[in-house]
C-alpha cells in the first residue's frame, strides 16, 4: 500500500455536518489526495441506510432520525459508542467493498479477543457478534471509487435507544456492548486500538495521528 493514512480524532460531533464533510471530501479528492480516518462520537441519533424500510423505527421520541446515503437498515449512534469512518481510496489499493467490510469486522474482533472476547463476523448480516448480540455495525457508501461512512462500536453506550429500533432491520436482534463484556469504557483508547488493528489489516505499518478538539473545525475544514 501508499503513504499511510491520517487519523484524525474529532471527539463528539453532529452527525449531518459529519457526514456532509464526508461527502465533501470525497468528491473533491483526486488520485493524490492522502486517504483519512475519522475517530469520532456522535450525539443521539438514528440512521437509515438508503434501502432502509422507516417502520423500523418503533418509538424515536425525542431523538432525530436521519435518511442517508449509507449501505444497510436502521442503527443508532450516541455518546459512549465509538464512529470510525475510513476515507479511503479503494482503486488505489484495489481493494473491494466486501474486503473493507470483512477488514472492518476483523478489527473489531481483533481486538475483542485481545480482551477475552470471542467475537465474529456474519456473511449475512454485516457486523460483529457476540453470542448472538450485535457489538459492531458496518454500513458503507462507496462513490468514485471511494469510501466513506463505515464502522460504530459499542463501546459504554446506553443501549436503550436500540430497544426503539429493529436493529439493523432485524426484529429483537439483541444488542452489547464492551463495557458488559468485561471492556473498558474509554471510547478513544478502543478507537486508536481498533484503528491500528484495521491499518494492520490493510496493510500499513504505521499511521500519523491529527487531534482536532471541536467539531466546528473537524467540519469547516472539509
Amino acid at each position: 500500500m501508499s503513504e499511510v493514512p491520517l487519523i484524525r480524532r474529532l471527539g463528539l460531533v453532529e452527525y449531518e455536518p459529519t457526514w456532509r464533510a464526508m461527502q465533501r471530501f470525497t468528491d473533491r479528492r483526486d488520485a493524490a489526495t492522502r486517504d483519512e480516518i475519522w475517530l469520532l462520537e456522535h450525539p443521539p441519533v438514528f440512521t437509515l441506510g438508503m434501502n432502509a424500510r422507516r417502520e423500523h423505527v418503533l418509538d424515536p421520541g425525542e431523538i432525530a432520525v436521519v435518511q442517508t446515503d449509507r449501505g444497510g437498515q436502521v442503527t443508532y449512534h450516541g455518546p459512549g459508542q465509538l464512529v470510525l469512518y475510513p476515507l479511503l481510496d479503494l482503486r488505489r489499493h484495489k481493494l473491494g467493498i466486501r474486503e473493507l467490510v470483512v477488514a472492518l469486522e476483523q478489527a473489531v474482533v481483533d481486538h475483542a479477543a485481545g480482551i477475552g472476547i470471542a467475537a465474529a463476523g456474519r456473511r449475512d448480516a454485516p457486523g460483529v457478534y457476540v453470542g448472538g448480540a450485535k457489538l459492531a455495525s458496518v454500513g458503507l457508501r462507496v462513490r468514485r471509487g471511494a469510501s466513506y461512512h463505515g464502522l460504530s462500536v459499542n463501546v459504554a453506550v446506553d443501549l436503550e435507544p436500540f430497544r426503539r429500533i429493529d436493529v439493523c432491520g432485524h426484529r429483537g436482534l439483541a444488542v452489547t456492548r464492551l463495557l458488559d463484556l468485561g471492556g473498558a469504557d474509554d471510547v478513544a483508547a478502543v478507537g486508536e486500538a481498533i484503528a491500528r488493528n484495521l491499518l494492520r489489516t490493510l496493510g500499513f505499518e504505521r499511521a500519523c495521528y491529527s487531534a482536532i478538539s471541536t467539531a466546528s473545525q473537524a467540519v469547516s475544514s472539509r
